[in-house]
This record gives structure tokens, C-alpha cells and sequence, in this order.
């Protein structure tokens, strides 16, 4: 995995442990914010933290925001400071800029900043909580289309045949990723055609909602 150096604007709670858990995964991450004790509670976590006001674009320019691989602007609900920072640093000529919003008016405008990426956290996170509740086995839902899911299936009917045999792909659409023994804490990824499912199997597929929950297995 390439290990990127990331510019997070603004160390509330998405800010702060986003940038540790890319930290944790071995990226350099370098945070702003304005307020100190945010800065004193990251310090110790992140890479390096400074105490500055993102929207001044001269600050932007000194701590070298712009030759960053990726900067996430998480600055709250402050619409004006966001987009504010995401012109400076478009104007810059920073490449991969990520950027909360918080509304839908919020978002149209930093697209017309040239923001890269919009992101709704909380959106996001309620969609999936939402998933997760009413769907069993459900590991994720994938933002690659309307719908498409990675969930667990635990094999009872399919006893006794292959993969191949079962056909899923050409048939439902779906894709089998990976396969585990009931009670192995991990899964074992891209399974082999000529693997004989028995009821002790589980299944992790990726398909359309509406597909998967059609399956008898």
C-alpha cells in the first residue's frame, strides 16, 4: 500500500479520528486547527499539528497544504470557512481535495469550488446503521452504484455443490469474495471455483440489495 502525506483542516471529532486512523495505517498526517485545545489533544496522535487560521491563505502557502497528496476540510458547520479554505487551496493547485458539507447547498457549492470529493459522515453513517439493522450478515454498503452490498451468507441449501456449479455470477449477478469456516475469525479471499460449500461455510458476496436477499442459500 503507497503511503500518502494528508492535510486534515480542522481536528473536531471526524477530523481527529480520521486522521488517527490513517495514522494508524501508516500514512503521514498533518493537522490545522485553530483552537488549542483540539491542537493539545492531537498532538500526540497525529504527525505534526500547527495552530493556525485555514482560511488565511498565506497560512495555507507556509505550512505547505498545496504539495500534499490529499487535504480533507472538516471545519464544522462553518459554510463560509470551508469554502472559503477549498478556493485557497484550489487556487494553490491542490490536486485531491476532500471536504465535509453539511447540507445539500453546501455541497453544490464546493463542487463549483472544484472540490474533489464531498462527503456527508453523517449521511453516510445513517444509511449504513440503517442497512445494518434490517439486513443480517451485512458487512458493508458500498458506494459503487444504487444498492450494492457485501454481506455474509451462511451456506445451508448449497451444501454439497461447488461454486462453479452454483453459477451465482452469470445467474444472480453476484460475486462470491471470500469464504470462512463457521468459528474462523477471518476470511479467506477469492475462493476457488471447485470449493465444495458444506453448512459450516459463510459466504461474503457482493451484488445488488435486491439480488442477495432473493437467495436461498
Amino acid at each position: 500500500m503507497p503511503k500518502y502525506e494528508i492535510g486534515i483542516i480542522g481536528l473536531g471529532k471526524f477530523g481527529y479520528f480520521l486522521g488517527q486512523s490513517l495514522t494508524d495505517l501508516g500514512h503521514t498526517v498533518l493537522g490545522i486547527d485553530n483552537d488549542s485545545e483540539k491542537i493539545k489533544r492531537a498532538q500526540d496522535v497525529l504527525t505534526q499539528v500547527y495552530k493556525a487560521d485555514a482560511t488565511d491563505k498565506a497560512a495555507l502557502v507556509q505550512l505547505g497544504l498545496a504539495e500534499l497528496t490529499h487535504v480533507i476540510i472538516s471545519v464544522g458547520h462553518s459554510m463560509e470557512a470551508s469554502i472559503l479554505i477549498a478556493l485557497h487551496l484550489k487556487e494553490l493547485g491542490t490536486k485531491n481535495l476532500w471536504c465535509k458539507a453539511v447540507s445539500t447547498e453546501h455541497e453544490k457549492v464546493l463542487k463549483k469550488v472544484g472540490v474533489d470529493h464531498v462527503i456527508f459522515p453523517e449521511r453516510f453513517a445513517a444509511e449504513q446503521l440503517a442497512r445494518e439493522l434490517v439486513i443480517p450478515g451485512l458487512i458493508d454498503y458500498l458506494p459503487l452504484g444504487k444498492g450494492v452490498i457485501l454481506q455474509e451468507l451462511r451456506v445451508s441449501k448449497w451444501a454439497g455443490k461447488t461454486l462453479r456449479e452454483l453459477d451465482l455470477t452469470n445467474k444472480y449477478g453476484i460475486q462470491v469474495v471470500a469464504i470462512k469456516q463457521t468459528g474462523e475469525a477471518d476470511f479467506k479471499f477469492v475462493p476457488k471455483a471447485n470449493t465444495v460449500l458444506t453448512k459450516e461455510h459463510i459466504l461474503a458476496v457482493i451484488g445488488k440489495e435486491e439480488a442477495i436477499k432473493d437467495l436461498e442459500p
